[in-house]
């Protein structure tokens, strides 16, 4: 980056020390560089003057050309106001001012031109305009200022210190004056000449400065092709690095105890989506390179016997495996799967886990390390320097959204090669976040669910309707089933009103099904895990009849007698922490319900969640409407690596194509030079290089 975009931003004309310190908190603007990186969030079309007349409250702003013919001050204190009508000849406006009422006082004069931009309300019989921009009138002054006006975000705490859009725009203006011939390309020649794009100075002149939509697009498609092409080159980087100079270990056979398990102990056929998974696994690990694949698959949709079979493959060629799940209930779950399907089999498998007993402890650290233990599950405790294998060839991860990178990293180095490594979600992960979270890794999808699974039926209520779903209820615990109601707060929140609570629920829920009839148990995140995990247990056993929770059953319970899926509040939740819930149900033979319970009034993107939930299943499909609702979200700490998705312009969801297209490039420029090395390619190296340093600036927070 040019040297000049360093500068303290302090040292710009018109900001100083004390601006500058503002900027800093609110905008995170500390240099040149963050203020040229700060784009507008819009662009207002100021080429167009209307009448009067033509005003209606459809336009978002109108700009207008008149003389003030009268003005007056009315109120006392803070109700003070100032009033001015406002004509062109076709009609007339007020103009309201509530702040600065004694300097727009003396400022204002009749019979003088001005042009006023703002946005028009309608008060009885007449438009209004609030705090309108206003400034003296000079013929084809229009023209002049540029048709396309940059609006920048604000902060209320900037705006009481007169720090506006308008006064960004002007350092804005006052930078490019002193940048001008001398800001360096950040793209190398023959990428921008071969892909057509602007250059960085024309492309920021005309992101702060457009003269005409045309060039505003060429600038957009510029910038946001660079800050999507440099996540992908880094990604892509690390994988081809990996490749590069990574071994993995050789597992050339499938073995007596992968056969043995498929076909004495398999409780159940195999999908297609699970047969054409291993054989991208078993690919994988006979390469000679080090495996890390992403396994994509609904709850349900049958991962786990995918990773165990990839782990007898890996228990057939003299090494070890391990699944790290991060939680003590899902870990156990596995564990006792695991144990079960494996039961005759000459296979270890061991489980530790923060519970477990120090005796227990250390004889499973002994026959680990001794290469007894053929299998171990755990938790974060498989993380211990005290933790040694043998020879560990192959690491599962489970939930691997819930784990940081250091900690996925400590596994590799439980071994002098890295392990082949196979992380695996139930969280659907939309195609464009896929590529940008996890692009150095291959991708698995599990698509397909096994046989005699029915799909959960989703219904939308709202809270009208409680007495038909406590007659839901009712039916199906008289038919020997189960159910969940899903609460989103603990106890009632003055900071959130009208939203359920669980309090609350347990007491209408043991008021409409009595004891000793309904059993019903509690279970949330504040209650000691001794209590917890009772409450549960005499759910998982069937004792109890309904379980009122918060999220915490989101991951790691598995009951397959529970049919319902009740949540209260469900507008308040995201779309996959919704579908997440629903998977908690329909893990049996028995047809499943998941009911969204709501208030009457909705927002549209509230009524958009509910609606897409009710008719669909395909976690993929939701998550992508997911993704276009909410964005990418805080994704930095589910990163593979530590490269940064920072997008300042582009969008995951809407630029999809140009994501991909972006991805190609970086593919091309490695397919020739595969660690950057070539002297055409510094400038890129070069550039990641800034970038992770830029994002890993630890002088920055505060």
């Amino acid at each position: 980056m040019s040297s000049i975009l360093s500068t303290d931003i302090k040292f710009l004309p018109g900001v100083g020390p004390k601006r500058a310190e503002l900027l800093q908190k609110e905008l995170g603007i500390y240099s040149f560089g963050d203020l040229l990186y700060f784009y507008p969030y819009k662009h207002i079309d100021r080429s167009k003057i209307y009448k009067i007349s033509e005003i209606n409250e459809d336009l978002p702003y109108i700009q207008i050309v008149g003389r003030i013919v009268r003005f007056d001050e009315s109120g006392v204190g803070r109700h003070k106001r100032l009033n001015a009508i406002f004509t062109d000849g076709s009609g007339s406006v007020e103009l309201v001012w509530f702040k600065g009422i004694t300097w727009m006082a003396k400022w204002l004069k009749p019979n003088v031109d001005y042009l006023v931009f703002g946005k028009a309300s309608r008060f009885g019989s007449r438009f209004s305009i609030a705090h309108p921009e206003m400034e003296e009138y000079r013929v084809g002054q229009e023209k002049i200022m540029g048709a396309l006006q940059p609006a920048y975000s604000t902060t209320e705490k900037l705006k009481s210190n007169r720090i506006s859009s308008k006064t960004i725009l002007g350092f804005q203006q006052s930078l490019q004056n002193i940048i001008a011939g001398k800001l360096d390309e950040t793209l190398p020649p023959n990428i921008i000449d071969q892909h057509k794009l602007m250059t960085l100075p024309e492309a920021m002149r005309n992101i702060h400065f457009p003269q005409s939509i045309a060039l505003l697009r060429k600038a957009e498609h510029r910038l946001k092709f660079e800050e999507l092409f440099y996540i992908q080159l880094g990604i892509l980087l690390r994988q081809s690095v990996r490749q590069t100079r990574v071994n993995g270990h050789v597992f050339g056979k499938v073995g007596e105890m992968f056969n043995r398990f498929y076909h004495e102990k398999l409780p159940f056929p195999l999908t297609e989506a699970q047969k054409r998974v291993i054989r991208e696994i078993r690919k994988d690990m006979g390469s000679g390179k080090q495996m890390n694949r992403l396994l994509q698959g609904d709850v349900g949709s049958g991962k786990t016997v995918v990773a165990l079979m990839s782990m007898l493959i890996a228990v057939d060629n003299g090494y070890q495996a391990c699944i790290m799940a991060p939680t003590e209930i899902l870990a156990n779950q596995h564990y006792e799967s695991i144990a079960a399907l494996l039961e005759g089999l000459p296979i270890s498998v061991g489980l530790l886990t923060g519970s477990t007993r120090r005796s227990e402890r250390n004889n499973l650290h002994k026959s680990l390390e001794a290469g007894d233990l053929n299998i171990l599950i755990g938790t974060h405790a498989l993380l211990e320097d005290v933790v040694k294998f043998k020879n560990l060839g192959f690491t599962v991860i489970d939930e691997q959204q819930r784990f940081g990178v250091m900690q996925r990293a400590k596994l590799w180095e439980k071994n002098d090669d890295p392990p082949h490594i196979l992380v695996m979600t139930a969280t659907p992960i939309p195609r464009t976040l896929a590529m940008t979270l996890y692009g150095d890794l291959d991708v698995s999808v599990i698509d397909e669910l096994p046989p005699g699974r029915k799909p959960v039926k989703t219904i939308h209520y709202t809270d009208l309707k409680r007495n038909v779903v406590f007659g839901k209820i009712r039916e199906q615990i008289k038919a020997g089933r189960q159910v969940y109601v899903v609460y989103p707060l603990i106890k009632e929140s003055e900071k959130m009103e009208n939203l359920k609570d669980l309090q609350d629920g347990y007491e209408s829920i043991v008021r409409a099904f009595p004891p000793p009839e309904y059993v019903t148990v509690v279970v949330h995140g504040q209650m000691k895990p001794e209590d917890k995990d009772f409450s549960m247990n005499l759910f998982v056993q069937g004792k109890a009849h309904i379980m009122v929770a918060t999220t915490v059953i989101e991951v790691g319970v598995n009951v397959p007698n529970a049919t319902v899926m009740v949540i209260e509040s469900a507008e308040r939740f995201g779309l996959s922490q919704l579908h997440q819930l629903r998977g908690r149900v329909g893990r049996g033979a028995d047809e499943s319900f998941c009911i969204l319970m709501s208030q009457v009034k909705l927002s549209a993107d509230s009524r958009k969640r509910l609606e897409t939930m009710v008719s669909t299943n395909d976690g993929f499909e939701i998550a992508e409407v997911d993704l276009k609702l909410r964005g990418p979200g805080d994704i930095d700490g589910t990163m593979q690596s530590g490269s940064p998705i920072d997008l300042k312009l582009a969008s995951l969801s809407a630029d999809s194509q140009l994501l991909q297209y972006a991805r190609n490039v970086a593919k091309d420029v490695l397919s020739v030079d595969p660690l950057l090395s070539l002297p055409q390619n510094t400038l890129l190296s070069k550039r990641l290089q800034e970038l992770a340093q830029a994002k890993n600036d630890l002088s920055r927070i505060s």
